[in-house]
């Protein structure tokens, strides 16, 4: 299957939630995909849930340098939350950047925020297998 067949509708998909199920006719599907996407993300939002920003560690500078863990959550949550497409653009333009406090509820936002990610990447695995004829 050329790239050109699957490629258009999985980036479609990764920017804008449920829109690569539109483009191949699948709406239902692509409705379902769009509410959850964008009602989690919004929930996460409304918790006040901290969004991941790509942090560059320079060993140099941080003392002391932050341990393999903390750099893996961190990547992880980023890649999260830049799966949700212009959600994620759309609150780096307005400005959100809400602190990582401690409490139950900005816990639970965050997680909302980096799951609704997850979600569009199970979405766009599942456009890419309809695009190149995988799924029905």
């Amino acid at each position: 299957m050329p790239v050109s067949k699957w490629l258009p509708p999985v980036l479609l998909a990764w920017f804008i939630p449920g829109s690569g199920h539109f483009l191949l006719k699948r709406h239902a599907r692509g409705g379902l995909i769009a509410l959850a996407v964008v009602a989690m993300f919004l929930f996460g939002i409304m918790m006040q849930g901290a969004t991941f920003q790509k942090a560059y560690f320079d060993m140099k500078e941080m003392n002391p340098p932050p341990d393999l863990l903390t750099r893996v959550i961190n990547t992880g949550g980023f890649v999260g939350n830049l799966a949700t497409g212009v959600l994620y653009m759309m609150t780096a333009w307005f400005g959100y950047d809400q602190a990582d406090v401690a409490g139950h509820v900005h816990d639970y936002g965050t997680k909302f925020l980096v799951a609704a990610g997850l979600l569009n990447i199970l979405a766009m695995v599942d456009v890419f297998e309809i695009a190149t004829r995988r799924k029905d």
